[in-house]
């Protein structure tokens, strides 16, 4: 039984600390930042987002007469389940003094986000298992290995037709990057915005991302070459509440995040499935 009587709420609104919760969040997230986030639909527990799209049309040549009459094309739907859910718990102590007790109400938040973006970017890269390629468990003791697996990769995407313009990424774990460090270029200027998404590097025409959430299978490392159009994702912090627990002498927070993920372009993730 918790009481919210004894002033926990007096200067707490939920609003404003969801709002910063999902600011930290963004700080922890690597994966999540080349993910589309192009759906339509509220991001809550049980519902279900549209992610929409179209065939492409036909191009034809123009010999100045009369042109085809206008081709149909057709819609595409596809739905994102916002079906997982993650909630955290903690108190703090009245006897702290009342700076500390500030400072750590704003520590263990940022804490909070840190756990639920490592549950979240766990899942996003839980994707790499819907891949457009077949993936078989592959050997990788050498960057000279590991470059013919992800140069495979990056021909993969552009035989099916990824343009060369659009951003590719190139995302391994800290062991994988170690041994492919020395093939990344590194950025020629100290850019933030590149950096803040997480990116190392570049090799050949994709960035190079670097994570510890990446899928395993027990065996194998799921590393993922992909487009930032590949996989959509979302998150939302549903709930957060201030309150007293009956049998502590602390005030508790608990919120709720809610979030779902989906590749919605199979041929744009290629997975190397990769062991030492």
């Amino acid at each position: 039984m918790a009481n919210t009587k004894m002033g926990a709420n007096s200067n707490f609104a939920p609003n404003v600390e969801a709002a910063n919760i999902l600011r930290d969040l963004e700080k922890f997230t690597v994966l999540e930042k080349d993910c589309t986030k192009e759906f339509s639909g509220d991001i809550k527990l049980g519902n279900r987002v549209e992610i929409l799209g179209a065939t492409r049309p036909t191009i034809a040549d123009y010999t100045g007469e009369a042109i085809n009459g206008p081709e149909r094309i057709d819609a595409t739907k596809i739905v994102m389940d916002i079906d997982q859910a993650k909630y955290y718990n903690y108190g703090i102590d009245d006897t702290d003094r009342p700076g500390m007790k500030k400072g750590s109400e704003k520590v263990m938040r940022q804490e909070a986000a840190a756990a639920l973006a490592e549950e979240y970017e766990t899942f996003i890269a839980s994707m790499a298992k819907n891949s457009g390629n077949k993936a078989t468990s592959t050997q990788l003791n050498t960057e000279a290995e590991l470059k013919e697996a992800i140069d495979a990769g990056l021909v993969w995407l552009r035989n099916n037709s990824v343009p060369m313009t659009q951003r590719v990424v190139v995302e391994m774990t800290p062991n994988f990057y170690d041994m492919f460090e020395n093939a990344v270029i590194e950025l020629k200027t100290k850019n933030d915005d590149l950096i803040s998404l997480g990116v190392m590097g570049q090799y050949k025409s994709a960035y190079v991302k670097m994570s510890n959430q990446l899928y395993n299978n027990g065996t194998d490392d799921f590393l993922m070459i992909r487009t930032n159009r590949a996989i959509a994702a979302g998150k939302q912090i549903e709930k957060v509440e201030k309150y007293r627990p009956e049998s502590y002498f602390q005030d508790a927070v608990k919120g709720l995040m809610v979030f779902g993920a989906k590749v919605v372009r199979p041929k744009e993730l290629y997975t190397i499935k990769a062991h030492k």
